[in-house]
């Protein structure tokens, strides 16, 4: 392997090769611009995440089985008075003239006006003032189908009444998600375009050193969103989620591998006054260290397709399609792009042959020297904040309410909160309980059962809302007391879920319950996102220790690699929640930060780690341990520190997206590498190797 990458990094590094380069690139970004279609045209706000076999996936299809009338994307409207109450007649008028105008896709609508009263007021809050109609929306129908029709059918309620109208539910959901991230996605690049442009501007003091890592990331940007478009058209689900965080891997990985070939090739450039020639020096050096690095970040993410989960599994495709891009472009276009500018790229502090190549930083110089002459005091020191910060992991509160990552003046989420307010809570997400037996059900038993059902721990009432026309099968509505997404409400329905067959025999009847809506969905959700953590965690860190054993030729030291990388893992985590909270007032993370989190931070940590240990073991087999450790930290410190802030900076970009869970994502991702880059592999991962490596004896030496 290291010989073919010689070769090709060898051949880029001549001036035909340059072009060829070059000129390979633009063609195949062009062609797949004019022909490919885009990601974009094939992203959706929301991928089924359960596997098959979930219990309440189960559940929903013997509801479609046995109830096919409830299939379709389900919309409830929420029609909300401005000056008193709402008059029933009012709102019957209003729902005939949205009937009448044969809107698409609808396929069900409550017929409020041939109810009797009694049913209809439970429809409309106490006060009156609200009233909410459950619609459900052909289920074939696309997202910007579903948009226009919920579109038409708020104008007509706008035109025909004075009623404040709100679509909530999964179909408003959606279409609201698709408006937030088609606006949000041209905030995220500009902003990460224009935060990196800053940062190397400010760091390097160079115009075409900022621009030249960035017209890369342009390029490959392009390519990977095409490319990416052909496999959405092949059948591959790309949430808007997905891409988002897609983007920032692709440019933060740009960079820090742009950054890693330009330091050496300044260097080389001290060396020889041809600038192919020290490009291929640089190349021989840098080539094989940055495409390793982007290998492990893609052994990494290859390790998703072994989740449960639907949109962690798809993060695996998407991810990994754009390292291996990335891969090759860090060993061909950055290289190419670099050696067309040549020692221009470094104006005004262009190197010359002969001249001093890049200093050492002063402030790791004077840590390097400290931390050797102090171990013990830094890794204690360290050792404690670190430890402190991951403390606060014991009052992590998950947050299992998806309303509550989106903007509070989201229109559905203003009609869902409307809804909790106005009406019982548990009312928002009722759970559909089936009941299947092998004979016909009496209406004593079906009572029975439903009374049992209404005993249970937490659980509101219940009401029987259909039987099959053979009476085996029968459908009940349960309401729980609380709030339906509450970890609370959770922990009750798993218990009743798990207690399934007990409730069955205590009712004298031969069958089997199952359980759908959402409050079901989110425990198997919960179920299947721990197996997730704890499956890919493991996986991840013994893949990762096993290609360091491979890197380092070594044991021991992949331990403290790892150790330390776990830790920092943890402290970010905790540090991030405490700063989230006393800054921003978050005090709740989706259970899917964890694992986005653990991913990206380990993925990426590993280039930090790998730059110190290489540089130690390199330094080793001419010095001391502690002047090894000294001159690592020295040399490697600079770099390190202003590719981790640029990472983190990066990674923060995704503060400006409007979903909590990529705000709180990217703020932790942002903290954790802070963390790495200044305390894990400036001072604590050097001291532990100051205290625990020995230097060699006289007689070993020899």
């Amino acid at each position: 392997m290291k010989l073919l990458l010689q070769a090709i990094t060898d051949y880029v590094s001549t001036k035909k090769g340059m072009w060829t380069t070059l000129a390979a690139w633009l063609i195949i970004t062009i062609v797949l611009a004019v022909f490919a279609p885009n990601a974009k045209d094939y992203e959706v706000s929301r991928i089924d995440s359960l596997p098959e076999d979930a219990q309440s996936a189960i559940a929903q299809k013997k509801m479609d089985q046995y109830f096919p009338n409830n299939e379709g994307t389900p919309a409830i409207l929420v029609f909300q008075s401005g000056d008193g109450q709402i008059e029933s007649t009012q709102l019957a008028e209003v729902l005939a003239k949205i009937e009448k105008e044969n809107i698409n896709g609808i396929t069900k609508i409550i017929p409020l006006a041939a109810l009797p009263p009694q049913a209809a007021a439970s429809f409309f809050s106490d006060d009156k003032t609200t009233a909410i109609i459950p619609l459900t929306l052909d289920s074939s129908l696309e997202t910007k189908d579903i948009k226009k029709s919920l579109e038409l059918i708020k104008k007509v309620a706008a035109d025909s009444s004075n009623f404040k109208l709100y679509v909530t539910g999964p179909a408003g959901i959606a279409t609201d998600s698709l408006d937030l991230f088609s606006r949000a996605d041209v905030v995220l690049i500009l902003s990460t375009v224009g935060l990196i442009l800053i940062l190397l501007i400010v760091i390097y003091r160079s115009p075409l050193l900022a621009l030249i890592p960035l017209l890369a990331a342009v390029f490959v940007y392009e390519v990977v969103m095409q490319v990416l478009g052909l496999m959405g058209k092949a059948g591959l689900a790309l949430s808007n989620q997905t891409i988002s965080i897609m983007s920032i891997l692709l440019f933060a990985a740009m960079i820090d591998y742009s950054l890693f070939v330009f330091s050496r090739y300044r260097e080389e450039l001290t060396r020889h006054e041809s600038k192919f020639d020290a490009m291929k020096e640089a190349m021989r050096e840098t080539g094989m260290p940055v495409f390793f690095s982007g290998g492990t970040v893609l052994a990494a993410m290859l390790v998703l397709f072994f989740a449960q989960l639907g949109d962690i599994k798809s993060f695996a495709p998407t991810f990994a399609t754009t390292m291996v891009v990335i891969m090759i472009a860090s060993v061909t276009l950055v290289p190419a792009l670099f050696t067309l500018f040549g020692r221009k790229s470094f104006w005004p502090k262009i190197p010359r042959v002969g001249g001093q190549s890049a200093k050492k930083h002063f402030l790791w110089g004077t840590t390097g020297r400290f931390v050797v002459r102090k171990p013990g005091l830094s890794v204690l020191v360290i050792g404690l904040l670190l430890l402190l910060s991951a403390s606060n992991l014991f009052n992590l509160k998950y947050e299992f309410d998806t309303m509550k990552s989106f903007p509070k003046d989201m229109p559905s989420r203003q009609g869902y909160e409307i809804l909790a307010e106005k009406f019982e809570r548990g009312e928002l997400a009722p759970t559909t309980v089936v009941f299947e037996s092998s004979k016909s059900i009496t209406a004593e038993e079906q009572e029975t059962l439903r009374s049992a059902l209404a005993e249970q721990p937490s659980v509101s009432n219940v009401r029987l809302s259909g039987t099959a026309e053979d009476k085996t099968v029968i459908q009940y509505s349960l309401t729980f007391q609380g709030n339906p997404y509450s970890s609370r409400t959770l922990d009750a329905l798993e218990k009743i879920i798990s207690h399934e067959k007990q409730i069955v025999t205590d009712s004298h009847l031969n069958g089997k319950l199952y359980f759908a809506g959402e409050t079901a969905v989110k425990v198997d959700d919960r179920s299947s996102n721990n197996r997730d953590v704890l499956i890919i965690v493991l996986m991840e860190t013994i893949l990762i220790f096993a290609m360091l054993i491979v890197l380092t030729r070594s044991v021991k030291m992949p331990i403290y690699m790892m150790g330390t990388i776990l830790i920092s893992f943890f402290a970010a985590l905790g540090l991030g929640m405490f700063l989230s909270n006393l800054f921003f007032g978050i005090d709740t993370i989706s259970n899917r930060v964890p694992l986005y989190a653990f991913v990206f931070l380990v993925a990426l940590g590993i280039d930090y780690n790998i730059m110190l240990i290489s540089r130690f073991q390199e330094e080793r087999a001419k010095h001391s341990v502690k002047k090894a450790v000294e001159i690592a930290v020295a040399n490697t410190g600079g770099v390190i520190s202003s590719a981790g802030i640029i990472l983190a900076a990066t990674f923060a970009v995704l503060m400006t997206q409007p979903i909590q869970l990529l705000f709180i994502f990217g703020f932790i991702v942002a903290v954790g590498i802070l963390l790495d880059t200044f305390l894990i592999r400036g001072i604590l991962l050097p001291g532990l190797i100051v205290l625990l490596e020995k230097d060699k004896t006289t007689s070993e030496s020899n």
